[in-house]
């Protein structure tokens, strides 16, 4: 079996830097950690997980836990989060809570039970007074916090302009935004206020139509969008919360004989691969998933080192525009 010593050598560095770059301590440049990881790799060297954990009360496992493992946003944070995490050194305890209150709360147990480095949560429903009880880092991704807590958001009400703008441009008089979770009060709900803001500004009318938490573990939308249509047939311009609602925006509008863009110009949220796979593609809002989620895994590095960190950051957002969406001046230019 390889000692650390057998890596060094292999590595051409110390068996000090082999144990640094193992328990993410110090600063070792990134070329360094590589030869050290492919060394562990070509000699089969798999760190003693729990001796290390006893050492310095954590190992280099981050807990992230999610709502839904399923939906389009949260697939891409968990993919992200895995990225930025291994390169920082960190594996990945996966929790997936299903809207469960009771299930995120045995996660949480189980992560400290397991010693993780630090939580990132996007679930909603353990009460941020729990996170005192906890002497690791939590990061809050797109999920409410206090004073007491860190947390990584995305511009969401500067989202809910950008796409009412959009749609007042290209020649929209009547909008509906499908909203979040009725009640739940998360930062996502910020979209719709910056929507209807927009909108009473410019005189257009709009209507705001939230889900509950059956519609939002099911992630079939389909029938919520067909009454909506068939109670407003006057809708011209459509906010979806998420490009998933979106996508069965189109699908729906299909069924009803309702074109995008021609009869019913749409906007999204999110800007997963799912606005990229449908016809036409969705234009949406971008959320900066990237960069969230390692902002997520630099701030659990950081609390670990006792180094300063925000306890809040919220990070732009941009309009995307694809074919759900026809610019009232590229109409114009069409029938010159």
């Amino acid at each position: 079996m390889a000692t650390l010593k057998d890596i060094a050598q292999r590595a051409g560095v110390t068996a000090t830097t082999v144990s640094r770059v193992i328990n993410n301590r110090g600063y070792i440049s990134e070329g360094t950690r590589k030869k050290v990881y492919a060394a562990m790799e070509e000699m089969h060297y798999q760190p003693n997980e729990l001796a290390r954990a006893f050492s310095k009360q954590y190992t280099n496992t981050i807990g992230l836990i999610v709502p839904h493992i399923s939906h389009p946003f949260f697939t891409k944070v968990i993919s992200n989060i895995e990225s930025s995490a291994a390169e920082k050194g960190f594996k990945l305890l996966l929790c997936n809570s299903k809207e469960q209150p009771e299930k995120e709360q045995d996660y949480l147990d189980m992560c400290m039970s397991n010693r993780v480095a630090g939580i990132v949560l996007c679930s909603k429903y353990v009460q941020t007074r729990e996170f005192r009880k906890m002497n690791i880092p939590v990061v809050n991704l797109e999920r409410g916090g206090d004073d007491d807590t860190i947390s990584v958001q995305c511009d969401n009400y500067q989202g809910g302009k950008l796409a009412a703008e959009h749609l007042i441009a290209c020649g929209c008089k009547n909008l509906l935004h499908f909203g979040g979770v009725a009640g739940k009060d998360m930062p996502a709900d910020r979209r719709a206020d910056g929507f209807s803001d927009v909108c009473k500004r410019a005189g257009i009318p709009y209507r705001i139509l939230m889900s509950d938490r059956l519609l939002y573990g099911s992630m079939h939308y389909e029938d919520f969008i067909r009454r909506a249509l068939q109670e407003f047939p006057d809708v011209d311009g459509i906010f979806a919360s998420s490009d998933l609602i979106a996508s069965q925006v189109i699908q729906v509008g299909v069924q009803m004989g309702k074109r995008v863009p021609e009869d019913i110009q749409l906007v999204g949220f999110d800007d997963t691969m799912i606005s990229t796979v449908t016809t036409p593609q969705i234009t949406t809002i971008h959320q900066p998933v990237e960069e969230m989620t390692e902002l997520c895994v630099e701030y659990i590095a950081k609390s670990l080192k006792n180094e300063p960190v925000p306890q809040k950051i919220v990070l732009p957002v941009r309009l995307v525009q694809r074919g759900t969406t026809v610019l009232k001046t590229e109409i114009e230019k069409k029938l010159v």
